[in-house]
């Protein structure tokens, strides 16, 4: 792989986190201002899910690093070994706290929805929490081709 799309990756990476970290710095704090005031009667429910999504940055910005991890080992040509795997299975579980989190939030939707008569903030509420749960599968299913590819070619070096 060349290292000029791991650097895009890099940069892409980065722009994600600087993009994250802004978005809990001056958005949140927005949202939960705004929230407040435009639903008096759920402040509770915003104030925790403004928690809870304060909560999703540090598993985020964890799969971040890992990511970076994995793009460092693909640099280096040492892409097939067991660090690559721990880095995936890193980002897995990563994803996977990101979608309980989540999940944990759609309650919290339900004083919102009822407030603002809109049926439909629950399932979309819902859907978005699929979001880090389709990352997860899909790093599963990395690890699992990274780790059968790793075995087999231990295999063969010893039938060598």
């Amino acid at each position: 792989m060349k290292r000029g799309s791991t650097h895009f990756l890099r940069f892409t990476i980065f722009l994600f986190g600087i993009i994250t970290l802004l978005v809990c710095i001056f958005g949140l704090p927005n949202i939960y201002k705004g929230g407040s005031l435009e639903f008096p009667a759920a402040s509770y429910a915003i104030f925790a899910i403004v928690i809870i999504l304060y909560m999703t940055a540090i598993p985020f910005f964890i799969a971040l690093w890992q990511t970076l991890k994995l793009l460092h080992y693909i640099d280096e040509n040492t892409a097939f070994s067991y660090p690559s795997v721990k880095a995936l299975r890193n980002i897995k579980r990563c994803a996977m706290s990101m979608t309980f989190l989540y999940l944990m939030c759609v309650p919290f939707l339900f004083p919102i929805a009822e407030i603002d008569d809109a049926p439909g903030l629950v399932p979309i509420g819902a859907a978005l929490s699929c979001i880090p749960l389709v990352i997860a599968v899909f790093a599963a299913v990395l690890e699992r081709l990274l780790q059968n590819a790793i075995d087999i070619k231990s295999e063969n070096d010893l039938t060598v």
